[in-house]
């Protein structure tokens, strides 16, 4: 009798001390995108993921998928509850994925956007006058098909305005990450590419001798900052806890504040804001933009008709954002 409550008492306690620490039932895995090297991204991120599982009680996993596409799709098919997303891939999770934006990325000097770069070899003498001219003079690196920065922007910005289509315009057209993107330029492997400002400052920072060997040749206008985006069906009371650990993270005095600040100093961010209404309108405007010019070149009237539609219907969408 003794040995069955000793037994007992044993297995309440015991169940008393795995209450204590994290619920392994409420598991979130939480992605990344992979426009950087994933094992030094991993690494900035790690630091603010085991912040976030002590401070919600959470179980936090990190989700490592092979393109912005294969992002969209873990979140879609619940493999990932919550993710850092770039800003059309937030957009697309938006749409296709059932994700919610809890917050949006601001930099260490507190804006919220960046800008897509062209990049070309220090010293080669390459100017966007040259590049603009096409005539398939030049090797070109483009991003990943759903980069804000690698291919939409540029697209949106410099290419479509002047009726410029890559892949008839350059000798060869490659697409890769950012991080490849900044080798082939600075190795000579491609002449031109994209990037963009914050992957840029990385290189400084982490391969300051590539990064010396390239410069800017041309910057687009401001582009919304990335976002953390969760799962709508995500529990209200877990989603709740998220949403106030990353707009509150980094923002307390003392030491823990400080040992946050610095966790984000190492992503090159300020901090978590929330997102208004108006964020993802100049990717809306850009996505719509490229889908008429795309229709346009298939030459289809009923594409070319239904991509205008929806080009109208987002800009006046957008002007509803801004009355007056």
């Amino acid at each position: 009798m003794m040995r069955k409550a000793l037994a007992i008492l044993g297995a309440s306690a015991l169940l008393v001390l795995t209450s204590c620490g994290h619920d392994d039932s409420k598991v979130i895995k939480f992605s990344f995108e992979s426009a950087e090297d994933q094992g030094a991204m991993g690494k900035r991120w790690q630091p603010v993921l085991d912040d976030m599982q002590r401070k919600t009680g959470l179980k936090v996993e990190a989700y490592y998928a092979s393109n912005y596409t294969a992002v969209i799709e873990a979140m879609k098919f619940n493999q990932v509850q919550v993710g850092w997303f770039s800003a059309l891939p937030t957009l697309e999770a938006v749409r296709r994925a059932d994700g919610e934006i809890l917050g949006r990325i601001t930099d260490e000097g507190g804006a919220r956007d960046y800008e897509s770069i062209l990049l070309a070899k220090k010293g080669s003498g390459i100017t966007l006058d040259d590049v603009l001219k096409c005539g398939k003079r030049y090797n070109f690196g483009i991003g990943d098909p759903r980069s804000t920065s690698g291919t939409l922007a540029p697209m949106a910005y410099l290419f479509i305005p002047r009726n410029i289509d890559p892949e008839t315009c350059f000798k060869v057209v490659r697409s890769a990450s950012h991080q490849a993107n900044l080798f082939a330029v600075a190795n000579g492997v491609v002449d031109v590419a994209t990037m963009n400002t914050v992957g840029l400052q990385f290189a400084h920072r982490d391969e300051p001798e590539t990064a010396d060997k390239v410069e800017v040749i041309w910057t687009s206008p401001p582009l919304p900052e990335s976002s953390i985006v969760a799962r709508k069906d995500l529990d209200p009371a877990v989603k709740a806890k998220i949403r106030d650990f990353f707009l509150t993270y980094g923002t307390a005095p003392g030491a823990d504040g400080d040992r946050e600040r610095a966790n984000l100093k190492a992503l090159t961010f300020g901090g978590f804001a929330a997102a208004a209404p108006d964020y993802l309108d100049p990717v809306r405007q850009m996505d719509a933009s490229e889908a008429l010019y795309q229709a346009k070149k298939s030459g289809d009237p009923g594409k070319i008709i239904a991509a205008q539609r929806a080009y109208d219907a987002v800009m006046a969408d957008i002007a509803a954002h801004h009355p007056g």
